[in-house]
């Protein structure tokens, strides 16, 4: 199916992405953002009594580029022993949100907290302001910035210092971000970052596509969380100028073409993802199914076909990432226990 008959099927969508998405894009090509997103500041107070489960202060990357991560740790990190380290980047289809924004906030406190680890959230530079790569550019500067913090103890941050094992880290992304950190870790195959070791890439529910459509985009073509045509404008906004959905950043068999046996040199991968074409009757409707996962099944064979070892977590039960918007629900639950496992592993 080509790009002609691809948008075709877009006509029966009920859904308008402008009015979906609440954007309206400016004649600079700059985004308007009408929503109103809730956001937390960061705290290190012992005697806050909310649910947010870990420590957190912010640290500057590049003042000029306006890129920042936001540090997490434990209440109660062990001692004397040391913590993995996981270099996070939220979701928001490359175009939303921030470390700040209170569900990745509270995404981030949890996996400090029960997995545990130090949580490293990136604030990288957001589309169509700065287009991709400018987020997997951002990615690349705050590994580099991990292996100057190893690199220089006396000056690196007291929570780096004291409590990350830079033997082990994991690079990991929820939607937008789960591409983030896929591409991020395609990269990182060419720097030295020693003594700084990627153990593995933790991908829940990246973001993929194509031109061409798959059937769990057209079976969830008004899906209430990522609807196809809200789909398609993000990755409008978000791809360089000009290219199309066939382009590697969003089609990981033509990232596969691009890169080559490069990718067997990854290593172990975590992939989650909820499936769609299930029964429906024991399930209600809007937790069927996320309309990314044939592509996320189309990396796992990708990744497989390479050699990397992967962790292949695809539920019956659940939306595209849940995670972020229900923590608490069991899927959830189920997939911090699947994380847990993979970095202890």
């Amino acid at each position: 199916m080509g790009e002609s008959s691809s948008s075709s099927s877009t006509q029966h969508s009920t859904i308008d992405p402008y009015k979906f998405l609440n954007v309206k894009i400016n004649s600079n090509g700059s985004l308007t953002r009408y929503d109103i997103v809730p956001t937390l500041a960061p705290s290190t107070d012992p005697n806050k009594t909310d649910s947010i489960e870990a420590f957190s202060k912010d640290i500057t990357l590049n003042t000029s580029a306006k890129i920042s991560i936001r540090l997490f740790i434990p209440h109660t990190p062990p001692s004397p022993g040391k913590l993995p380290i996981i270099l996070y980047f939220h979701g928001g289809g490359f175009i939303f949100y921030h470390p700040s924004s209170l569900i990745f906030h509270e995404s981030c406190s949890i996996y400090a907290s029960k997995i545990p680890a130090v949580v490293a959230s990136v604030d990288y530079r957001l589309s169509p302001e700065h287009r991709l790569p400018a987020a997997y550019d951002d990615a690349i500067e705050s590994l580099l910035w991990l292996k100057s913090q190893s690199k220089n103890p006396n000056e690196s941050d007291p929570w780096i210092k004291n409590h990350v094992d830079f033997d082990n880290c994991f690079i990991m992304g929820v939607g937008a971000g789960g591409n983030i950190a896929y591409f991020a870790g395609l990269r990182s195959l060419d720097l030295d970052l020693s003594p700084v070791k990627i153990r593995g890439l933790i991908l829940n529910s990246p973001l993929f596509g194509g031109v061409q459509r798959t059937e769990s985009e057209l079976g969830l073509i008004n899906n209430h969380v990522l609807p196809l045509p809200a789909a398609d404008l993000i990755w409008n906004l978000s791809l360089p100028e000009g290219a199309d959905r066939d382009h590697m950043y969003c089609n990981p068999t033509v990232a596969d073409e691009a890169y080559g046996e490069k990718i067997g040199r990854l290593p172990k991968c975590l992939v989650s993802g909820y499936d769609w074409d299930i029964p429906k009757e024991n399930y209600i409707v809007e937790y069927c199914g996320d309309p990314v996962v044939d592509k996320q099944k189309e990396l796992v064979k990708i990744l497989k076909a390479h050699g990397v070892h992967v962790v292949s977590c695809i539920r019956e039960y659940g939306f595209h990432a849940l995670e972020v918007f229900e923590p608490y629900a069991s899927s959830s639950w189920a997939l911090i226990e699947d994380i847990r496992k993979f970095v202890g592993a």
